[in-house]
């Protein structure tokens, strides 16, 4: 009886069956991974932003495990520490904003509005009839209580996907040439095809994290000038937070100096918010168009606008990740688009066997 039979020899039904039995273990294993989709992406895009910082300090640390500690110290003290205390600091701002709200002026500056606009008023005082308080506030109250618990269950789950991409992006840091001889293995193209496909995927994941951020950064910097000239309070915070809202483009600045100006307006200061609106429409928003194609557009291979629905669809699907997502999915699929366009080319150019047996 002959050993290590070569595949080929075996039944037909044994080589089905094994590609159904691999099939079915690769969904199992993905659905195992799909709760931690967000954190085994978050670890990925991280190792390859710092991949230049972290060969740097490579050459200064030889041991691998304390050189990829002090990277994912250096990762936590540069990136997940100040994303926690904005995120507190924005919240405070929020209860600060319902608070300033609710005092006289802000009241009387609406009531005034309203006033001077009686198609307005009968509109909020139809609506207002049509409520039944009683029942709204216990349907209010039935939500906050169903949604307290979904509120603690997300944070659990956050707190979780964190600490799993910290963990995964140490042993990226670490074993990172493991994981690109594991990623290559099972790659099925050509060894020059699979460099060209991963060259392609590092240059569209730095285009879009560090271009847009080097984009973000602007108009944080311009939208910050705006608030400081106006008298905004907080002008640090709202121009890191307008930062991290541009890393969506089109209109993710707006979502902060669009509100800011309500507000200002609100406050009585309707001089002050049409010129942040007039601002913040003409010159920080549309800085963006400007700046996209001179830092990134070069580098993902693809027209502006193509990307620019390849980050939003991104987003539509999964949620901020998408930011990159996107566009690494679009780039992927462009490559493996040319890898076939070359191969049946190359086909194509092989002179016929046939022909020359003829020619004879």
């Amino acid at each position: 009886m002959q050993e290590g039979r070569d595949d080929r020899e075996l039944p037909p039904w044994r080589q089905i069956t094994l590609y159904l039995l691999t099939l079915a273990i690769l969904i199992l294993c993905a659905l195992i991974l799909q709760p931690f989709f967000s954190a085994i992406v978050g670890a990925i895009v991280l190792a390859v932003v710092t991949e230049i910082p972290y060969n740097w300090l490579s050459t200064r640390i030889l041991h691998r495990t304390t050189c990829a500690t002090v990277a994912l110290i250096l990762v936590i003290l540069a990136v997940i520490v100040p994303g926690f205390f904005l995120a507190q600091e924005l919240g405070e701002q929020a209860l600060k904003a319902i608070v300033s709200l609710r005092n006289p002026n802000a009241q009387n500056t609406i009531t005034d509005y309203i006033g001077n606009h009686p198609a307005l008023a009968n509109r909020i005082e139809a609506f207002s009839a049509s409520i039944d308080i009683n029942n709204a506030a216990r349907t209010t109250a039935a939500y906050v209580g169903s949604k307290a618990a979904m509120i603690l269950g997300n944070s659990v789950h956050l707190i979780t996907e964190m600490v799993v991409m910290l963990f995964l992006l140490f042993f990226l840091f670490r074993d990172r040439h493991l994981a690109l001889a594991a990623l290559r293995s099972i790659i099925p193209l050509r060894e020059d095809e699979t460099n060209e496909l991963l060259e392609r995927i590092d240059d569209t994941i730095y285009a879009t994290f560090l271009g847009r951020l080097a984009i973000a950064l602007v108009q944080g910097v311009l939208a910050g000038l705006a608030f400081w000239v106006l008298g905004v309070p907080g002008v640090i915070l709202w121009s890191i937070t307008l930062t991290a809202f541009a890393m969506i483009p089109a209109f993710g600045a707006f979502l902060v100096w669009g509100p800011i100006a309500i507000y200002l307006g609100l406050n009585g200061h309707w001089g002050k918010a049409a010129l942040l609106a007039i601002w913040g429409g003409l010159i920080v928003s549309t800085i963006d168009n400007i700046l996209y194609p001179i830092l990134i557009g070069g580098h993902l291979r693809a027209h502006t606008a193509i990307i620019l629905i390849t980050i939003l669809g991104g987003i539509a699907v999964f949620g901020p990740l998408g930011i990159i997502l996107g566009p690494v999915i679009f780039t992927i699929a462009s490559t493996l688009l040319d890898i076939w366009h070359a191969r049946v080319s190359q086909i194509a150019t092989q002179p016929d066997p046939l022909s020359s047996i003829h020619s004879l």
